[in-house]
C-alpha cells in the first residue's frame, strides 16, 4: 500500500491544545462498519452500543513524568531529555535533543542547580543510557520530569496547563509505570462511566502495554510494508487470559479501547489466548490494510494524525473508503483531532 493512503488534510486549530472541561465531554462518532453508516453522539452515550457478553478491553499503563528539560554543565546549552526505558538502578535509556554535540561523561544539570543525571554511553537506535546523580525523592522523572506531551500540544511555559497535564493526560485506572505517551481512548473515561459500562451488562478487562516513544513517530517510507514498528512490553494477567479465551470462544464481541489494546490481543490471537496463566512479552505488530482481525470485533479510538501507524489500524479494521468518510464528517462537524480530542466508537 502506498503510504500516501494515510495522507488527509487536518487543519491546525482542529487539533486539540487542552482536554475538554469533563472527560465525558468529549463527542463520539459512531461509525457502524456493516451498515456504513455514521452518528454523532456523546461519549456518555456509551452505554448505549455495548450489551450483555460484550468484553470492554483497557490499557492500565500509567504515564511516566518522562520528559526533563536540563542544561550541560559549564556551558548552560540546553538539553531535552526523554526517559524511554529503565536501564537498571538510577539509569535510563533515553533519547536527547540536540543530540549532536552530547558526549559520554557530560553532565546535565537542573536550572540553578547541581548536577542530576550523567550521559554514560550511546545505547542505540538513536538512544544514550543516562545515569541519575542522586536525585530524590521518586528518582529523575518524579523530581524534574513533566508529562510527555506529544510534539503538536504547545505549552509555552503555562504553568496551569502543565498542572493539568497531570492529571489529564492520564487515564482514571491507570495503574502500572511505563508508558511516554498516553492510551489516549482511554482518556475519555471516569469511574462512573465504567460502572455504567458494567451496568449495560459489558465486563472489563484490563491489560498492560507500555507506550514508546515510536507512537510519535510518522510514517516516512514509500510503502508501507517497508516501515518497522518499535517493540513495546505488554502483559495480559491470568484473569485476563481466562475471560478473554472464554470470549473468543463463546462468540462473544471483544470491543478494544485504543489501538494499544487491539495490537495486544491480535498479537496473542486465539494461540496467545489458550495458554494457561499469565501472557507477557514484546510485540511490534504493524496493523495495516490486508491485516485480517481474529479477537477485536469493535474498537473505541480517537482521531489520530495523518500518515500515522494508529490510522493505517483504523483504515485496516474498517477500510480506506470508510474512514476517508468518517474523517471528513468529523471535519466538517469541527470534531476535535488527536491526543486530547472526541472519540470514535467502530462497531
Amino acid at each position: 500500500m502506498d503510504t500516501t493512503e494515510l495522507d488527509y488534510d487536518l487543519p491546525r486549530h482542529m487539533i486539540a491544545q487542552e482536554p475538554a472541561p469533563g472527560r465525558e465531554e468529549s463527542r463520539l462518532l459512531v461509525l457502524d462498519r456493516a451498515a456504513g453508516t455514521i452518528g454523532h453522539r456523546r461519549f456518555s452515550d456509551l452505554p448505549d452500543f455495548l450489551g450483555s457478553g460484550d468484553l470492554l478491553v483497557i490499557n492500565e499503563s500509567r504515564v511516566v513524568p518522562a520528559r526533563v528539560r536540563l542544561v550541560k554543565e559549564g556551558t548552560g546549552g540546553a538539553v531535552d531529555v526523554l526517559l524511554v526505558a529503565p536501564a537498571g538502578a538510577g539509569s535510563w535509556e533515553a533519547l536527547l535533543a540536540p543530540a549532536g554535540r552530547v558526549r559520554p561523561g557530560l553532565r546535565l544539570c537542573a536550572p540553578g542547580t547541581g548536577p542530576v543525571a550523567e550521559i554514560v554511553a550511546r545505547s542505540g537506535n538513536g538512544r544514550w543510557l543516562v545515569r541519575e546523580l542522586g536525585v530524590t525523592p521518586g528518582g529523575l522523572a518524579e523530581a524534574l520530569g513533566e508529562m510527555p506531551l506529544p510534539p503538536y500540544i504547545r505549552r509555552n511555559g503555562d504553568a496551569r496547563l502543565k498542572d493539568l497535564d497531570r492529571e489529564r493526560y492520564q487515564t482514571v485506572y491507570a495503574r502500572v509505570p511505563g508508558s511516554v505517551a498516553a492510551p489516549t481512548a482511554g482518556l475519555h473515561f471516569t469511574d462512573c462511566a465504567l460502572r455504567r459500562v458494567g451496568e449495560a451488562g459489558a465486563g472489563v478487562v484490563r491489560i498492560v502495554l507500555h507506550v514508546g516513544p515510536g507512537t510519535f513517530r510518522p510514517v516516512t517510507a514509500a510503502r508501507l510494508e517497508d516501515h518497522r514498528m518499535d517493540a513495546e512490553p505488554f502483559e495480559v494477567p491470568a484473569p485476563a487470559v481466562a475471560e478473554l479465551r472464554e470470549a473468543v470462544r463463546s462468540g462473544r464481541r471483544i470491543v478494544a479501547v485504543g489501538t494499544t489494546s487491539v495490537r495486544v490481543l491480535e498479537t496473542l490471537g486465539p494461540e496467545g489466548l489458550g495458554l494457561d496463566g499469565p501472557v507477557r512479552g514484546e510485540t511490534g505488530i504493524f496493523i495495516r490494510p490486508g491485516f485480517r482481525f481474529r479477537v477485536v470485533g469493535a474498537m473505541l479510538t480517537n482521531f489520530h494524525m495523518p500518515r500515522s501507524t494508529p490510522l493505517a489500524l483504523v483504515i485496516a479494521l474498517c477500510g480506506s473508503r470508510l474512514v476517508r468518510r468518517a474523517y471528513s464528517e468529523a471535519i466538517a462537524s469541527g470534531y476535535r483531532f488527536l491526543s486530547y480530542g472526541d472519540a470514535m466508537l467502530i462497531t
